[in-house]
């Protein structure tokens, strides 16, 4: 059965697969991704609204043949998913094989898998976090499981997301012990992964809040603190979420540069949040200039490595046609691809390098190299002062210069095809 046989979406303008961008395909560049979840399983609810979409696919494998069909007819070559958005509350391996060949037919490749531990009742106080052992060790099982199916799939990362992972009152809530429980999971799952052979990488998806008021994986800072008191820092990386960047306060370019920083950054779900509102709207990105911030700050640091920009965005509850999915995708595609562009011609004429670099050249001085290199204690360097009377004079940042600079990129192309 063909799901999407009467509808042709609309062509790229910026998005060419196979266009060279630095040496390297755009293709390669960004490995685009289709999601299950927001995609093929979200039937339009809302905390204040029942189902309002109608879809063809009825079973678990007409979804599974639907999203591969989806997938190839946008061109794309990568997908994510959770064990329950392919299998629903059945065991995965039901399904495996059919994903399998799917795969193999259309060559498309797993970006990652994750396993649902906030959808089902026993989670409601939390998966590794739970005050019951039982519930922690039912969240094992679940995890085992589908981290089985992501590796028999060739996947290139596997993600956790801690979304009951956190508290709502201190006052029933012993947080140390919480957080023991939680280092122990991820210490036996990294375990398990060496155990089996898993190449992949294993990435925690920070997020501040939602659906638990106080979640232990508030922002990559938060989870790279937790990691290291764990010696778990070489075991993780990071997913990085653009709207839970800013559920958190941060940008995404932020969040991108203290990962890359920490050697932590691996993967980026990508969509973008409504500032004026407090939750997870998952909305397409159409934001070129976040995204040329976050596509320059990757480039520059020698791009994915296992990672790659995946979909994390659904349609409005009110884009209620089939087409509508392809408009969708196509918009955080394009905008992606623009992205890429920009952050190229930023690289290439190497100007936005030069200002920075200058900014911090007073470090390549001898003075500047001792005091990173410690030969130069606390004491000293108040005496060096003292004694040349070192007055230093504040210099312009050059902000709205910038700013204006990136504008003028972000302008370019103003051709637009209409659709």
């Amino acid at each position: 059965m063909n799901f999407f046989q009467n509808i042709q979406p609309t062509e790229y303008q910026f998005y060419k697969p196979k266009q060279l961008v630095l040496g390297k395909t755009m293709e390669e560049h960004l490995r685009l991704s289709v999601c299950f979840w927001h995609t093929f399983c979200w039937q339009g609810t809302d905390m204040f609204g029942k189902s309002v979409f109608e879809r063809p696919w009825k079973t678990k494998e007409e979804k599974i043949r639907a999203g591969f069909e989806f997938i190839e007819k946008l061109s794309l070559k990568y997908y994510t998913f959770h064990d329950v958005d392919v299998a629903d509350e059945g065991p995965l391996e039901e399904v495996v094989g059919l994903m399998a060949e799917e795969m193999e037919k259309r060559q498309i490749e797993l970006l990652w898998g994750t396993a649902n531990l906030t959808g089902h009742p026993r989670y409601l106080a939390g998966a590794a976090t739970n005050p019951d052992p039982y519930v922690f060790a039912s969240a094992v099982h679940q995890v085992k499981e589908t981290l089985d199916a992501t590796h028999q799939l060739n996947g290139h990362n596997y993600v956790l997301w801690g979304g009951r992972e956190g508290y709502e009152t201190h006052l029933n809530t012993d947080m140390a012990q919480e957080l023991n429980q939680l280092g122990r999971f991820l210490s036996l799952l990294a375990d398990y992964k060496h155990k089996i052979g898993f190449k992949g990488t294993l990435l925690i998806e920070p997020k501040p809040h939602e659906p638990t008021k106080h979640q232990y994986d508030f922002d990559v800072a938060n989870v790279y603190a937790f990691l290291q008191k764990h010696g778990l820092e070489k075991e993780y990386k990071v997913n990085i979420e653009c709207n839970h960047a800013t559920l958190s306060g941060h940008t995404l370019p932020h969040e991108v540069a203290y990962a890359i920083a920490h050697d932590l950054f691996g993967s980026i779900d990508a969509n973008q949040g409504d500032p004026l509102l407090g939750w997870d709207t998952d909305q397409f990105p159409s934001d070129i200039n976040t995204y040329t911030q976050t596509l320059y700050l990757i480039l520059l640091n020698g791009g994915f490595q296992s990672g790659g920009f995946n979909l994390d965005a659904k349609v409005r509850r009110q884009s209620l046609d089939l087409e509508d999915l392809f408009y969708g995708h196509v918009l955080g595609i394009e905008t992606i691809a623009k992205a890429l562009l920009n952050a190229a011609h930023l690289i290439e004429t190497g100007h936005l390098q030069e200002i920075v670099r200058k900014r911090y050249q007073g470090w390549e001085t001898d003075f500047g190299k001792q005091i990173m290199s410690g030969k130069m204690s606390f004491e000293t360097i108040s005496n060096y002062v003292k004694t040349n009377k070192i007055n230093p004079k504040p210099v312009s940042g050059r902000q709205e210069y910038i700013e204006l600079y990136l504008n003028r990129i972000n302008a370019e192309h103003e051709d637009v095809a209409l659709i």
